[in-house]
């Protein structure tokens, strides 16, 4: 077994497991990191009500530019830009003193920033994942305990309207007792090498040549490890075992379109295509979690539970329950049957603001759900829905993967970042 330690929490510091800060009526945003993703965020935060972005900070001034523009055209009070150099994000925080801030830039970046922004006295909010190291989720959990400031990892796919169904319908008791899942990342990006105007393909593209696991894994295992209450109360992480298939993909497309002497074709890429993990809880219960960006796949994210009285699975969605009137192990709920399952178990939070969200962002609405749920706590001083330690359980499987993969399928620990104070923190709730 790899095993990992638990560091002591240092002192005058404070459990984050249901932390509710102060109420803040009017909160002042900043973005850190002005890509399309940011844009995309900026775009639909800056109408909510209780809201104003004071400050946007790129190196890169066109970023900016193009920010500001889009703000202007919402009616939006001018941000003040920053972004001289890559430290400049700290003099908008001694200037500005935003309430929270969004954090957009790459990922061997989040946790010095993240940790910055609550030094600074800001709620952060960062991209996934929260961090690529097991060694930086430690500095973030740490920071958010000294500090008493949310770091809240955006994991949007657990406000997707199927995961919240499936929540909703775990909640109340639809499948039984929750016992096994399975959650993926499968989604062909081989184009990011070659698009030029894909930001992250800057810098994404060099996790691939040198590291071998499951690089992505939140989107499939946020919403799994909040249908099964991982972290919270009666149940968390204990280890995984990991493989990984041979790499073809990235390097075939590689050679394909790029010349001999290209920077992607300098050394053969590390990761495989097709990474497997195994998760274990302390229950017992197992999560089977797959990562794939170079395969000719359909996009899926598996969304997969299995309870003892029936099962919910996705893309595409189907149930089936014993609690719902399943006989036969076929008799899946789906086509016009399923639109019933909706209708009467959409979550609360679907049924209020789903339909905005679609207006406003499409097929992305769950951003729309997941920003307005994280005002709504900050202007309420509720706690969210996500805390720190969640959002570094699921980061870790990164770092953890790869040593199981490079110790051929060995076991490894999970870290308990909550120090075993998960026992005290209450299931994710439904939110109306």
């Amino acid at each position: 077994m790899i095993s990992s330690t638990i560091q002591p929490r240092p002192e005058r510091s404070l459990y984050m497991g249901c932390f509710a800060a102060p109420a803040i009526e009017q909160i002042r945003v900043a973005f850190i990191g002005m890509g399309r993703r940011a844009q995309h965020l900026s775009t639909l935060l800056a109408p909510m009500e209780g809201v104003s972005i004071v400050g946007i900070c790129d190196i890169k001034p066109e970023r900016t530019e193009e920010a500001l523009s889009i703000l202007h055209e919402l009616a939006e009070p001018s941000a003040t830009c920053y972004g001289k150099d890559e430290l400049d994000y700290q003099r908008m925080l001694a200037e500005l003193k935003p309430d929270a801030v969004f954090i957009t830039v790459g990922w061997n970046h989040h946790a010095t920033v993240a940790c910055a922004c609550m030094e600074a006295g800001a709620h952060a909010f960062v991209e996934v994942p929260l961090a690529t190291s097991i060694k930086d989720l430690w500095q973030i959990v740490d920071s958010s305990e000294k500090h008493q400031r949310h770091c809240m990892m955006m994991e949007n796919a657990n406000y997707g309207r199927h995961e919240l169904l499936f929540l909703n319908m775990v909640r109340l008791g639809l499948i039984g007792e929750p016992v096994h899942a399975e959650g993926a990342y499968i989604h062909d990006l081989r184009f990011t090498l070659t698009d030029d105007n894909r930001t992250e393909s800057e810098w994404r593209t060099r996790h691939y040549l040198h590291r071998n696991g499951n690089l992505y894994p939140t989107h499939g295992l946020g919403s799994l490890s909040q249908y099964m209450n991982l972290g919270r109360g009666c149940d968390s992480f204990s280890h995984l075992v990991s493989m990984s298939s041979s790499s073809r993909g990235f390097g075939n497309y590689s050679s394909e379109h790029f010349p001999a002497d290209h920077e992607w074709n300098s050394q053969p890429f590390a990761c495989g295509d097709i990474n497997t993990s195994i998760i274990q809880t302390c229950m017992g219960r197992s999560i089977m979690l797959q990562w794939d960006e170079c395969s000719m796949r359909p996009y899926t994210r598996h969304n997969f539970i299995q309870g003892t009285r029936g099962i919910l699975a996705g893309y595409p969605t189907r149930v089936i329950s014993e609690l719902l009137g399943a006989k036969e192990h076929d008799d899946w709920t789906q086509g016009e049957a399923l639109e019933a399952i909706y209708k009467q178990y959409d979550h609360p939070l679907w049924k209020r603001l789903g339909a905005r969200g679609e207006e406003l962002a499409g097929k992305r609405a769950r951003d729309y759900i997941m920003l307005s749920r994280i005002v709504h706590c900050l202007r309420r001083g509720e706690p969210l829905d996500q805390n720190v330690y969640e959002g570094a359980y699921w980061s870790s499987v990164a770092e953890l993967s790869e040593r199981s993969v490079a110790a051929a399928g060995e076991p490894a620990s999970f870290p308990d970042f909550t120090r075993g104070d998960w026992r005290k923190t209450p299931g994710i709730i439904i939110h109306d």
